[in-house]
């Protein structure tokens, strides 16, 4: 067993799962990591386990929430008397057109986007624009009242969720501005925006598991596989318990702060390594 690369995997595990539901862009941290300090891994199956960890500690947290609103949706299509299930039947549609934009577009522009918008200063102006955003909007959301979300704005937010699709623009934080841009209470809108995550996660993992199966000459490190798992799903779960407790707060300024730290770091620690 090579302690190092182990040490490695459980890093990237561990930075992947506390930054996937926080609005600082998880993909853009482990791309920082790999490039800038040279931690990576550069191993599919990998990428499948840490988000397949993510994936599962928040389904775990939302269980109630996903039970209802697949229940309600399918008594709402086989019973006779539909009023009690209508809300749940509604909720479940607005996830799907959320989800639409982003996958539309991510399907479309899948090449383009791997192909031009990658490396780190890709990255750290990403953050930097996810930062902008959070700063933007973060200031007078506490005001917000409104708790029901309607069609026109689980569209708005879905359109918001492509912006993520640039690495570096965190995929939380876009739901997040979408969703408070349109008075929508924080807690809504985290709920909201997990809810989005749950589909879109599922998809991508399904598409990668399938890379996974079409690959040829993946190498198996179980150790590795075991701890990176484990501490993304152990840090996801804790992330998100957190998360809940700033949003409570209404102070977003600690995030965006952060990107601009993290993203002027890594402009300017690229440029440094270009001209070095």
């Amino acid at each position: 067993m090579d302690i190092i690369e182990l040490l490695k995997y459980l890093l990237l595990g561990v930075v992947q799962g506390f930054t996937e539901p926080l609005p600082i862009s998880s993909s853009g941290h482990l791309v920082l990591l790999q490039e800038l300090l040279g931690i990576g891994i550069n191993d599919l199956n990998f990428e499948i386990i840490v988000n397949a960890a993510s994936l599962f500690a928040i389904l775990f947290l939302f269980r109630n929430d996903i039970i209802k609103i697949v229940t309600g949706f399918i008594n709402y299509i086989i019973k006779k008397d539909k009023t009690e299930y209508k809300v749940d039947f509604n909720y479940a549609l607005m996830i799907v057109i959320g989800v639409i934009p982003a996958g539309l577009i991510g399907f479309i522009g899948k090449d383009f986007i791997e192909s031009n918008l990658k490396g780190v200063s890709i990255v750290g102006i990403g953050l930097l624009i996810t930062a902008f955003a959070l700063h933007l909007i973060g200031k007078n959301a506490t005001k917000n009242e409104i708790t029901d979300i309607t069609f026109k704005d689980a569209l708005v937010i879905g359109v918001f969720q492509v912006f993520a699709l640039i690495p570096g623009i965190s995929r939380s934080g876009s739901t997040m501005v979408g969703g408070l841009s349109r008075k929508i209470k924080f807690e809504e809108t985290m709920r909201f925006s997990f809810m989005l995550y749950i589909p879109i996660s599922l998809a991508g993992l399904l598409l990668s598991v399938y890379d996974m199966i079409t690959a040829t000459n993946t190498d198996i490190f179980i150790e590795g596989y075991v701890v990176a798992f484990l501490a993304s799903l152990f840090m996801t779960y804790f992330a998100v318990k957190w998360l809940y407790k700033v949003v409570r707060s209404g102070n977003l300024k600690w995030f965006s702060l952060y990107c601009v730290v993290v993203g002027v770091t890594a402009i300017i620690g690229n440029y440094l390594v270009e001209v070095l």
